[in-house]
Order: C-alpha cells, then sequence, then structure tokens
C-alpha cells in the first residue's frame, strides 16, 4: 500500500465562489501511479468545503441562491459579534457542506459519475490562497 500527498492551490474570489478542480485532481492521481485505491481531498481552514455536483451554470447558480436562502448574508451571527471580520455566515455555510471527500480509484481512474465534477467552494468574504490536501491511497 502506498500513500502519496500533493496540493491543490487556488486563488478564490471568497462570496460562495465554486472551483471546478476535477481536472487538477485528475492529474494528481494520475501522476500517483495508483490504479486501485481512494483519493480523499482535505480543505485546511474553517470557511471552505468540498463536494461534488453537475458544474454547469445553472445548478452553479441555484446552489449559490440556496446557501444564501439557509444562511444569508445580511443576519447577525454571534461570530461576528466576537470577531468583528462580518464572515459569520461562511463559517455555518462551510460547517453545513465539508471539509474532506474520498473518491475510490478503479484502473486508475476517478470513479466520478458522467455528470459529476469536483469543486471547493470558498464561502468567505473575501479573496483567499487556498491549498487542498490530496492523499491518494492504494496500489
Amino acid at each position: 500500500m502506498a500513500v502519496k500527498t500533493s496540493y491543490i492551490s487556488l486563488k478564490t474570489r471568497g462570496y460562495c465562489d465554486i472551483v471546478d478542480i476535477t481536472s487538477q485532481l485528475g492529474d494528481v492521481v494520475a501522476s500517483s501511479g495508483i490504479t486501485y485505491g481512494i483519493v480523499t481531498l482535505f480543505v485546511p481552514g474553517s470557511t471552505g468545503g468540498i463536494t461534488t455536483v453537475e458544474y454547469e451554470s445553472g445548478l452553479l447558480s441555484d446552489l449559490k441562491s440556496a446557501f444564501e436562502r439557509l444562511f444569508p448574508q445580511g443576519i447577525e451571527y454571534a461570530h461576528d459579534a466576537r470577531w468583528h471580520d462580518g464572515n459569520g455566515f461562511s463559517h455555518v455555510r462551510a460547517s453545513f457542506l465539508k471539509a474532506s471527500l474520498t473518491i475510490p480509484i478503479v484502473d486508475g481512474e476517478l470513479t466520478l459519475g458522467t455528470w459529476q465534477q469536483v469543486v471547493f467552494i470558498d464561502f468567505d468574504n473575501r479573496r483567499r490562497n487556498r491549498r487542498i490536501v490530496v492523499q491518494v491511497m492504494g496500489e
């Protein structure tokens, strides 16, 4: 069993910026040389999340609208009262998404569905440089 650690670096715009990282992830898996196993992605930080979606403009708009309906920017958050940084909504949104994702690798390929892409979502209220940890494990 081998374990290989890599990183995907991103510059994000914040405010529910949704970035398709499927291609970069595929490159990491291909360069690992692992043909059967799993890949795990992890987002360090508490204002971003990772998931899979169909990466098309209608769904991206729907997803952003859903986050705004569920966890709006314009309401009071206790986090903001304590830290005065205005990003309480981003912490709550990230908490409801998730910080990690695991995908099986079969024949050296990610086992994603036809319309399924891996995305990072930056919920913070400012631009950020992000680094996603990617571990490929298997043989």
